[in-house]
């Protein structure tokens, strides 16, 4: 899949720059980005649900709460400004205040998020340095989206962005997203870095309803190790000059939604130590927020994982787990598929090759199917394996 990292590929009206200016431990790595509107924009957020949260995150909630007038999301890796108290937020505060000073913006029309190590402050000096060359930056032409989709990653091992374009009012409309995430992942709200831009018009109310309910269907389906983080924050900023009517609303949220599913699964697929992807689907349940709440009991299952590490057919692990969601069924009515075999009718083993399922949970992604029979609701997740790899990584995160 070709990931839009070209300047040709975002919405009109806006420009993107990446740099490094030392925050990150990791060297040579980009570490600070600037996404700017050229124009007015409106904005929509939604973040985590963690009672505890990052500096960064409390001020966007309280700013798009008095405000949805938006111009730039700044955002800097290696340091999550989390637990960090009365100074957190001081940093937080100054770091919109010196960006929208160098750009000639107010405060107010500044975002900030953080992403990295926690419990460590913020690096004055190096984010001064950083700030004044994105304003210096600014002044120009020229910009690279591939340096700022870079930059806000951490140990992300790819960059991550999704495109989609829809027709509204005799115009072509483009939304564009990227984001960073590979590991904490497990959102109840959105995803753990996300900037969605497009150049169409709408109401904020219209913007914070409508990216809500697709952070429910797309990035609130995933999960890599059932963490969720302090800082995860999804920002939408719309700056088309025209408001879109009822169907272009429609084909807005379609747009929409097809780009976080794209960047929830690429998410899922970078997995820290991740070899492969399990989506998992929920069918024929009494609620969607039933099978959600099965599809969800699934992916996060550790056993399940090591399964699908393994490419064990231990299709009992999945009953298992849908026995502890915490949703009444019937496990006598149960079927489960893995790709197009069938290994579970009724709740109890179907006739079928392991040797053939252990081929299929070889592949790189792995459709998994449980059949309740009981109604006509359904949900996705994706996951991915539990390896060893992922312990290394996270065993040694700070050292």
């Amino acid at each position: 899949m070709k990931v839009p990292l070209s300047t040709g590929d975002l919405p009109a009206g806006y420009r993107l720059w990446g740099l490094r200016c030392g925050i990150s431990a990791v060297p040579r790595k980009k570490d600070l980005a600037l996404f700017l509107s050229d124009r007015p924009a409106r904005a929509a957020g939604v973040f985590t649900t963690n009672v505890v949260k990052a500096a960064p995150v409390r001020y966007c909630q309280a700013q798009l709460a008095a405000s949805t007038a938006v111009r730039a999301v700044v955002i800097n890796s290696g340091c999550a400004n989390a637990c960090t108290g009365a100074a957190g937020a001081r940093d937080t505060l100054w770091t919109a205040r010196e960006l929208a000073g160098r750009l000639g913006l107010k405060t107010a029309e500044v975002l900030v998020a953080s992403t990295g190590v926690i419990g460590r402050p913020l690096p004055r000096p190096a984010l001064e340095r950083g700030l004044r060359a994105l304003g210096a930056r600014a002044d120009g032409s020229a910009f690279s989206v591939e340096d700022a989709v870079r930059a806000i990653m951490t140990t992300d091992t790819r960059p991550k962005a999704a495109r989609a374009t829809f027709r509204a009012g005799g115009r072509t409309h483009t939304v564009w997203g990227c984001a960073k995430g590979a590991g904490m992942i497990h959102p109840n709200m959105a995803t753990m870095l996300s900037v969605v831009l497009t150049d169409a018009g709408a109401p904020a109310a219209f913007l914070q309803k409508a990216l809500r309910a697709v952070a429910d269907r797309t990035f609130n389906c995933v999960s890599v190790d059932g963490d969720t983080s302090t800082n995860d924050s999804l920002f939408l900023l719309a700056n088309g000059d025209r408001p879109l009517d009822a169907a272009g609303l429609k084909a807005f949220r379609s747009a929409l939604e097809e780009v976080c599913l794209s960047l929830a699964g690429q998410i899922v697929a970078d997995g820290e130590g991740a070899t492969r992807v399990a989506w998992i689907f929920v069918q024929n349940a009494k609620t969607e927020k039933g099978a959600h709440q099965m599809a969800a009991t699934i992916a996060t299952s550790a056993l399940f994982k090591t399964a699908l590490h393994g490419a064990d057919p231990n299709w009992g692990r999945v009953l298992a787990a849908l026995g502890r969601a915490g949703v009444p069924f019937d496990p006598e009515k149960v079927d489960v598929k893995i790709g197009d075999v069938t290994v579970c009718r009724r709740g109890g083993r179907a006739d079928f090759s392991e040797k053939a399922v252990h081929r299929l949970l070889k592949k790189d992604r792995v459709t998994v199917v449980v059949d309740l029979h009981q109604g006509d609701a359904w949900s996705r997740y994706a996951t991915c394996d539990y390896s060893k790899e992922y312990v290394a990584i996270n065993a040694d995160y700070t050292t």
